[in-house]
């Protein structure tokens, strides 16, 4: 009942019904044990297929291209301590809620506990950052049956109302080559549902509800909080439609705190690029203050911004598809779980705006803010770390990725770019790190096939340098610019740089190296230069295809320049 030919049947069938449910990218790792899948995802036409050599750079190459499509990426490795790198990025896919499914082969029951080689407890092994752990078992022709109910469980978990990555794991006993046979037939809801596939939509195949539209009473209650209020909105990462956001804002006569994850951040003087300058000035936040916030999606990066809301006193409203609360100041005082279109097309019909002069202030500030911003930036040829934010921002081509990593680069596109509504800004922002960033931007080159550019600083680089190997030949357009200050950056703004001895800083947080990246990247034989000027780096940027431009600068002037142009921000403001 059980040969190499029923692992390889049952492999083929669970791959088959992933087909069926509209999955189109695998990501593998190379190993042994893995093999009976291995060779049954790439005998599958209707899949893109990629392998990556680093277990920890495939994982977060797979979140990219589920980050991308929406659709679970199917992600694949050997046993033992392969199946632990997948773990940084198991973690962030389940922050973000991204679908994934995490296939670890595994030895089997015989050879478990007996000191094998490759062998460790692999049950349950990412805890709770999964959403459902199945054990298949060792592939028995008995069970045939059951195999397609195996796939479509897992697809169903990692695309239920919260979006996540489920871990199954598949013990295989050697022999792992074996011949494919007939396959289980589709089950009657699977074959109902094949038509539906072809859209990528998942989890309408499996009639799973994303969330339930508001009732008459809810939408009477939370009409009657903002109307005639003054109020803002936050539009962040997963917040729903951009236009819906902006017609509501149109209606209530609010501006829009644009998060450039949220989609929202255009030309329009009602979407606020630049609060998070004034708001660090304690009259102007003052000023400014709301009484009701409306919040679609995630928290912005900005601490001053994320301060000043939780400390207005205003009343604070949560919109999210999905059911986890995002509120880690407890401020929220109502969370509202829907579709934000729905939501924001039905409240435009029952709210009235607030008085003119609240808006007019906030576009007149608006305005000033980016005069003032353009005019202390756009001086002369010198490459700062926020003019280098403003710059790739722009230089990505409309309709573009704009993939940008956490820690300064995240922060200085927020406080500092222009409009980013020509391009999808995409981030790892679910739980912050700076672990997986170049192989993520890759996952999104592959799987969106759009020209894709990295904003990337010195250390988050170093971190994954290892998502640079066969980048050639992937054939995708990413634009990499590694901003390199020699350390960590961002540690030049906390407390710790005024209250700790100088050496003692560096040693710990500054953590300066002597890498050089430009080196770095010629040894992965991917083209690179160093741009040391303005005109170098959007003559670097308008070159398509992958490739490494570098900037350097220095973290002590970065620090006094993202001072002068706060203060340039703020002043400007005051002065009206």
């Amino acid at each position: 009942m059980q040969s190499p030919d029923v692992t390889a049947t049952f492999c083929a069938t669970l791959v088959d019904e992933w087909i069926e449910s509209g999955i189109r990218h695998a990501v593998v790792a190379p190993g042994s044990r893995s093999t009976p899948m291995a060779l049954a995802l790439v005998a599958t036409p209707a899949l893109e297929v990629q392998v990556f050599h680093d277990e920890r750079s495939a994982a977060f190459a797979a979140l990219g291209i589920a980050k991308t499509t929406g659709v679970p990426t199917l992600l694949l490795c050997t046993s033992g301590t392969a199946t632990a790198n997948f773990h940084p990025a198991v973690m962030e896919a389940s922050h973000a809620e991204i679908p994934l499914l995490v296939i670890t082969a595994d030895r089997p029951p015989e050879l478990q506990g007996v000191g094998a080689p490759q062998t460790t407890d692999q049950q349950r092994l990412y805890g709770s950052s999964v959403r459902m752990f199945l054990d298949a078992g060792v592939p028995d022709d008995e069970q045939r049956d059951t195999w397609r109910t195996v796939a479509q469980r897992a697809v169903v978990a990692a695309t239920n109302e919260r979006p996540g990555p489920v871990h199954l794991n598949l013990p295989f006993r050697e022999p792992l080559v074996g011949v494919t046979t007939d396959l289980p037939p589709r089950s009657t809801r699977a074959a109902a549902g094949s038509s539906r596939a072809t859209t990528g939509n998942v989890r309408r195949m499996f009639g799973v509800t994303a969330s339930t539209p508001v009732g008459t009473e809810m939408l009477s209650r939370l009409s009657m909080r903002l109307r005639g209020k003054r109020g803002v909105i936050v539009a962040g990462a997963r917040g729903g439609s951009s236009s819906n956001i902006a017609l509501l804002a149109r209606q209530l006569g609010w501006p829009v705190l644009a998060d450039p994850l949220g989609g929202c951040r255009d030309d329009n003087v009602m979407s606020i690029r630049h609060a998070d300058g004034w708001l660090r000035d304690p009259a102007l936040a003052a000023r400014f203050a709301p009484e009701v916030v409306l919040r679609f999606g995630a928290l912005p990066a900005s601490k001053v911004v994320n301060t000043w809301l939780r400390d207005c006193g205003a009343e604070i409203v949560a919109i999210s598809e999905s059911p986890f609360l995002i509120d880690p100041d407890r401020r929220v005082s109502l969370h509202v779980v829907t579709k934000p279109e729905v939501l924001c097309d039905d409240l435009r019909h029952l709210v009235d705006a607030s008085e003119s002069g609240w808006s007019q202030m906030w576009s007149d500030a608006e305005s000033r803010a980016r005069d003032a911003l353009a005019a202390a930036m756009n001086a002369g040829p010198a490459l700062s770390e926020p003019r280098v934010a403003r710059i790739v921002a722009e230089s990505v081509p409309a309709g573009g990725n704009l993939v940008v990593s956490s820690s300064m680069p995240i922060r200085d596109v927020e406080w500092y770019a222009g409009a980013t509504s020509h391009a999808r800004v995409l981030a790892n922002r679910g739980v912050n790190g700076i672990d997986g960033v170049v192989s993520t931007a890759v996952g999104i080159a592959l799987g969106s096939r759009a020209p894709t550019t990295l904003l990337i600083g010195d250390v988050a680089f170093l971190h994954d340098s290892n998502g640079l190997l066969d980048l050639v030949r992937r054939g995708v357009d990413l634009r990499v610019v590694v901003v390199d200050n020699r350390g960590g950056g961002i540690f030049s703004f906390l407390p710790q740089r005024t209250t700790l001895q100088a050496q003692q800083f560096e040693q710990l947080f500054g953590t300066p190296h002597d890498a050089d990246l430009a080196g770095l990247t010629a040894a992965h034989g991917v083209p690179h230069c160093v741009a040391a000027s303005v005109a170098q780096l959007r003559a670097a940027l308008e070159v398509a295809g992958p490739h490494v431009v570098v900037v350097r600068t220095d973290r002590t002037s970065n620090v006094e320049e993202h001072e002068r142009l706060n203060r340039a921000v703020i002043d400007a403001v005051t002065a009206g």
